[in-house]
């Protein structure tokens, strides 16, 4: 039983049943990894988006300066530094005109009286967030694997020759865009174009604060994005973890109520409602609490068994023993020393018995299993009684049909199953009367079957011989000859094969029993 306080198998099942669908791997795998796979995909869309619009704002410098210098070329220069106030005002850039010979000769900054049409940002006065935000954007660069771009530097010489692009633009009579990027993480673009064919040259430059400040936007947003996916994560988290510990918790307690054996009947809860590894779990632990149980019942039956079976022996044996003194009969005292000897025998007889059956589990999951002739194993063992004269004058016939005898196992413990089975024949079957052993093979199972002439076995007595230290023995048997334990250990002996051993009326009618050995046939 679970204490009271504790969560029950059909509260547990009730709360769970929406759980054990899915492998505990799948969704652990599915709950962390969708923030980081959400996350990395939109740093990876947050860069191709910045690229885009760089790409974008590439080609409307390139527009805006061949445009700038087709309005420039042909005019005077008065109207020339006019258009250069009002274009860069209205465009927020800053242009520069250089003559035929690489001099500056007109700058929209210091021709417009209203002042520059922008500004650079000085970082040394930003906030935390700014600070944070270049940060930031330097992180994403690593993480993207980002080229690197260009510190822009304002030039303090008038030379075209130290700008270039428009070197570039003056060589190849085409416009030329060049990206830099200024100390605030914001870029610069520049476009150099030929204006008119006397070799003059124009300059534009831009401060693009609008794509810094939209990939920080979507960045923003992305954050807030991943932060409510991680919050719902924590929160399939702490169900999934729930949905763990809670059936943790109930195979813990029942785990420990079973070591401690406080209870007998614990029940070890199953959760058949769950597929996954909890469920397994679950069902393996129950079945293996039920197996240990099993065990220890028979532990604890074989104990009190073997209790029982010696303390007669010993209470002869010490009553013969004690009354030896006080005897002085001559025939009296052999008496006694015969009944004494012979307990002793028979004590060493069921010590030996017992401590065989106790040993065959272990010695079958350390023993090397081997391709055994089922025919050809009987056939040995009958001449070899026959040899030891163990058979008292009863005829074994031997019968085999279908295909060749073969089982997988362990050969001197199937050696003893037929050893056993031949005993009890011996001991019921008439004197001079025959044992028919039978072997048959259907191609998936070999069974092997001992009947003798007997007094047969009653239906509702067929179990019970396999009881350990069953008594009922034939009555011109000596007493305390056998130990009871002989098919009972070769009942074991089977089923570790993964076989069987069953008792059985004669199939011809006539009286006696029989025993049928079945095995696996090996392939």
């Amino acid at each position: 039983m679970v204490e009271d306080d504790a969560p029950t198998l059909d509260q547990g099942v009730e709360r769970l049943s929406l759980t054990g669908r899915f492998s505990l791997t799948a969704r652990i795998l599915i709950v962390n990894l969708l923030p980081l796979l959400f996350l990395g995909g939109g740093l990876f869309y947050i860069d191709s988006y910045r690229t885009q619009l760089l790409d974008e704002r590439f080609k409307l410098a390139r527009i805006e300066a061949q445009i700038a210098a087709e309005a420039l070329a042909g005019v005077t220069r008065e109207r020339q530094e006019a258009l250069l106030v009002q274009i860069g005002k209205e465009q927020r850039m800053r242009m520069r005109m250089f003559d035929s010979e690489g001099l500056l000769w007109a700058d929209s900054f210091a021709l417009d009286e209203d002042g520059p049409a922008f500004e650079f940002d000085d970082i040394s006065d930003d906030d935390w967030n700014l600070r944070f935000a270049r940060w930031l954007d330097r992180a994403v660069d690593t993480v993207v694997s980002a080229k690197p771009v260009t510190d822009y530097v304002e030039k303090e010489s008038d030379q075209a020759d130290d700008w270039p692009e428009l070197v570039a633009a003056r060589e190849q009579g085409i416009s030329q865009i060049t990206l830099y990027d200024w100390r605030d993480g914001t870029p610069v673009i520049t476009a150099a174009a030929p204006v008119g064919l006397n070799g003059a040259t124009l300059l534009t430059t831009r401060n693009a604060v609008d794509i810094t400040e939209a990939v920080r936007a979507a960045r923003s947003t992305l954050v807030i994005a991943v932060l409510i996916v991680l919050f719902a994560s924590f929160l399939l988290s702490l169900f999934l973890a729930r949905t763990i510990v809670t059936p943790l918790r109930l195979l813990s307690k029942a785990a420990v109520r079973v070591r401690q054996g406080r209870e007998r009947e614990v029940e070890v809860p199953r959760l058949p409602e769950r597929g996954d590894e909890i469920g397994l779990l679950a069902r393996a632990v129950s079945d293996m609490t039920g197996a240990l149980r099993h065990r220890i019942d028979a532990v604890d039956s074989f104990a009190a068994d073997v209790a029982h079976e010696i303390k007669n022996p010993l209470a002869s044996l010490r009553s013969a023993i004690e009354a030896l003194p006080r005897v002085e009969d001559e025939d009296t005292r052999k008496k006694l020393t015969d009944i004494a000897t012979h307990d002793v025998r028979r004590i060493d007889r069921l010590v030996t018995e017992i401590s065989d059956a106790s040993r065959i589990d272990s010695e079958m999951s350390r023993a090397t299993l081997e391709r055994i002739d089922l025919s050809d194993l009987v056939r040995a063992i009958i001449g070899s009684r026959e040899d030891r004269a163990e058979n008292r004058n009863r005829e074994i016939i031997l019968k085999a049909r279908g295909f060749a005898a073969n089982v997988v196992g362990v050969g001197p413990r199937l050696e003893r199953v037929v050893e056993n089975l031949l005993d009890n024949a011996v001991s019921f079957s008439p004197p001079k009367a025959p044992i028919l052993v039978e072997i048959e093979n259907d191609g998936e199972c070999v069974a092997l079957t001992v009947c003798d002439e007997g007094p047969g076995i009653p239906e509702d007595a067929r179990e019970k011989v396999f009881t350990r230290f069953h008594s009922i023995r034939p009555d011109n048997e000596d007493f305390g000859n056998h130990s009871g334990l002989g098919l009972a250990i070769a009942r074991a002996i089977a089923e570790a094969h993964d076989g069987s051993l069953v008792a059985e009326s004669r199939a011809d009618g006539q009286n006696g029993a029989c025993l049928r050995l079945q095995l696996p046939a090996a392939v």
